[in-house]
């Protein structure tokens, strides 16, 4: 059992990776949100098993439904039937996706039982066995057919919840791991925070504090991880996963409530300890009790839910009246917890049905909370680091007072103190070219900033900089200094398998010194390597450049000299602090590019033409300049989709999208408005000139063959719709209503035509 846990918890994370490496994919996904319809009670069964309302032997009448949950007049039923039609489409490896199913459930298809969750006695009753999510193969030559589903549930909810699709299994798998991601990082974040306040409260036992918050984020970081549906796939035992989450959820206000508690130790409130000793007693016997069989763990829920809002109330009161006289720490966590308890409500109040169906970020909540007790503790933490500061110097300056053995100590710290502030000016000088590179629109002024800049980082060391070239294959050589003449190095180093090794520092042990130290690792030829790294969204961790720094030989033996050892060791914090804000000018290059650009096509997307149609409206009446607008649309898209499929729909897109680009001037803009339908816009252009140009364009995409995966799937036309200011409109912000108008009429006109308003 420990080795298959193991092995899925493997696959996960390999799971995980392809998210980050393998683009996203197109696929064939279809909701079931229409068409169903249900009928309560349970069905006669044949001789055979089979239920009779499954082979339309059923003179009852079915009702319909917007969505298989949760059906009017329930009035105590236990049983219900749900069915649908399935659609028409094209999947490899289909599956019907279910988001949860309350309670237990049977699915049949063609008078065949093809799925089965829980197990049902002779009276069609059954035990809860869980909330998981399920995939549902489905058989071939299933298209058209209906499918029911056989439920019970003694449960306050009954039928299926969330969400039911068809889709195919391997983008449901990447689909469930890509919507769990977000809960499993931030899980794992909350349990690291768990067991450092754990560590520090039994480090510091009359600081109860530390216990209750440890207890509060384990218990978050349980509940996140057993909710996410990616824990199905570290270990598919449904069962196990809800009492963890159940154990976990009942928690929460105990630690809570228990922080509270010691926060108010002076005047103990007694509505606080009731509450944390309610709470305790009820998570344990709700537990003790689901185990051994007495009650279902989901008819726990409701009572708890109930419970929680009184106590939620109870606190809310307490806190409200004392908040004031809290430490700031205090009310900063107190803050965080009230977002936590906010959308932890609201997942209540969807998982009721109070409110319509809907992913509440609870994860976040957690966040906040584990991001809260971070920032007070590197709070506490920099409070105590400036009092030991303040505590040295006092203590530096009695030293220098004392016998001539205190005196030699205090030169000793005054050669310190001399590094610090070497360190110091490094570290302004770092400051300085951070301050710099935050300016950068572009990694190319970025690289100009540190060709000028790293001399003085670096100095009195010499040292050269490489930049990166031919997508990685090789680095160039961008400055050098401290050379008096040309240095032997090479001006391009090729990068067949990868950058030459990054320096380390190294720890080593003398034993005649009996004492340990540190020394760099350095390169062949005498000098430090630094990798100067920078992180894209694309393309993951990038070497993006290469400090070479020359170690004197006075330093390079054994005995290197401690200064220089730190010299080098903020030479290299630099450098990592260079790749930060190297990385955020990536990320906000790469962020700007997204916003504008349309992902399928590579063509700017309706953000960008909705900004710069009101920004070229307006230069063309300031100037009186013309501008034409063209609107297009692909004829028979959907057809052409269903005929074909949707990737080759995506690859018709694409198609026209790239004759547009090879057809307009770089002077005009061609963006994809949405769908099918593209626009262009045609700064100085006459009404004449766009039409001329929109006619040219139809006969191109006209004669252009599509193809899809090696095959020709035939041709595509299209439908323009032409408008000019000042030639037929008044106003340039009429333009792309003029336009439209004009597509309809090319297409109420038979299509594959161009029309001018």
């Amino acid at each position: 059992m420990q080795t298959l846990y193991l092995l899925n918890a493997v696959r996960l994370m390999l799971l995980i990776a392809l998210i980050f490496l393998v683009p996203p994919a197109t696929y064939a996904a279809v909701d079931l949100d229409e068409g169903w319809e249900y009928r309560w009670g349970d069905s006669p069964m044949t001789d055979a098993g089979v239920p009779e309302w499954v082979l339309g032997q059923d003179p009852g009448q079915w009702s319909a439904i917007g969505f298989p949950s949760n059906p009017p007049d329930r009035k105590g039923q236990e049983h219900v039937w749900y069915r649908i039609t399935l659609p028409e489409g094209e999947w490899q490896e289909p599956v019907l996706y279910i988001y949860s199913v309350d309670l237990i459930v049977q699915v049949w298809l063609d008078g065949k039982n093809i799925y089965q969750y829980g197990t049902f006695d002779d009276r069609g009753r059954g035990r809860f066995e869980g909330w998981p999510w399920h995939a549902i193969p489905l058989p071939e030559n299933f298209e058209g057919k209906p499918i029911h589903f056989r439920i019970f549930s003694d449960y306050t909810d009954i039928g299926l919840w969330g969400e039911v699709s068809i889709v195919e299994q391997p983008a449901l798998i990447l689909f469930i791991v890509k919507n769990s991601l977000e809960a499993l990082v931030i899980s794992g974040f909350s349990a690291l925070i768990a067991l450092l306040a754990m560590f520090f409260a039994l480090l510091q036992t009359e600081k109860k504090s530390f216990g209750s918050i440890a207890l509060f984020s384990l218990s978050s970081a349980v509940l996140l991880l057993s909710e996410s549906q990616a824990s199905q796939l570290i270990w598919n035992v449904p069962l196990m996963w809800d009492y963890l989450a159940a154990g976990s959820y009942y928690m929460l206000p105990v630690a809570m409530a228990l922080l509270l508690e010691q926060w108010f130790s002076d005047r103990r409130p007694w509505l606080i300890n009731l509450v944390w000793k309610i709470h305790l007693a009820y998570a344990v016997a709700s537990i003790t009790l689901a185990l051994s069989g007495l009650v279902d763990l989901s008819s726990t829920y409701p009572l708890f839910d109930a419970l929680l809002l009184v106590s939620l109330a109870a606190i809310t009161v307490v806190v409200v009246e004392r908040f004031r006289h809290l430490k700031i720490e205090q009310q900063i966590i107190l803050a965080a917890y009230a977002v936590f308890c906010t959308l932890l409500v609201v997942d209540m109040a969807v998982a009721h049905g109070v409110l319509p169906w809907g992913r509440v970020p609870v994860s976040w909540g957690s966040l906040i909370f584990s991001l809260a007790v971070v920032m007070i503790s590197l709070w506490h933490y920099a409070r105590t680091q400036k009092a030991l500061h303040r505590l040295n110097l006092s203590l530096e300056q009695q030293v220098t007072e004392r016998t001539q053995k205190a005196e030699a100590l205090a030169r000793r710290e005054q050669a310190r103190v001399r590094l610090l502030t070497f360190e110091n000016e490094k570290t302004r000088v770092l400051n300085e070219i951070n301050a710099e590179l935050q300016d950068c629109i572009s990694l190319n002024q970025t690289f100009h900033v540190l060709a000028r800049r790293l001399p003085d980082l670096c100095s009195p060391l010499r040292g050269r900089l490489y930049q990166r070239v031919d997508n990685g294959k090789a680095y160039e050589l961008l400055t050098r200094w401290g050379y008096a003449g040309e240095p032997e190095s090479p001006r391009r180093i090729e990068n067949p398998d990868g950058p030459p090794p990054h320096s380390q520092m190294l720890a080593r042990y003398s034993e005649e010194k009996d004492q340990s130290r540190s020394e760099w690792q350095v390169g062949g030829d005498g000098s430090l390597c630094l990798w100067i790294n920078l992180q894209s969204a694309a393309e993951g961790l990038v070497t993006m450049a290469l400090l070479f720094v020359e170690v004197p030989e006075e330093f390079a033996a054994d005995d290197m000299d401690y200064g220089t050892a730190r010299l080098f060791q903020t030479l290299s914090q630099g450098v990592q602090k260079i790749g930060i804000a190297l990385s955020s000018i990536s990320l906000r290059d790469e962020l700007r590019k997204y916003s504008y650009e349309d992902a399928l096509t590579g063509l700017k997307n309706r953000r960008y033409f909705d900004q710069l149609m009101e920004h070229e409206s307006a230069v063309a009446q300031r100037s009186d300049q013309p501008l034409s607008l063209l609107i297009l649309d692909i004829d028979h898209f959907k057809r052409f989709n269903d005929t074909h499929g949707h990737e080759a729909g995506d690859a018709a897109l694409r198609a026209v999208a790239g004759m547009l680009a090879r057809h307009f001037r770089d002077s005009d803009v061609v963006c994809r408005y949405g769908g099918e339908e593209f626009v262009i816009i045609m700064a100085g252009s006459t009404a004449k000139a766009g039409y001329d140009k929109a006619c040219e364009l139809a006969r191109a995409v006209r004669t252009m063959p599509v193809e899809h995966d090696g095959f020709e799937l035939g041709h595509v036309t299209i439908s323009v719709g032409v408008s000019n200011w000042p030639e037929c409109s008044d106003s340039p912000d009429s333009l792309l209503g003029l336009a439209d108008r004009a597509l309809y009429r090319a297409k109420e006109a038979g299509r594959d035509r161009v029309e001018i308003s």
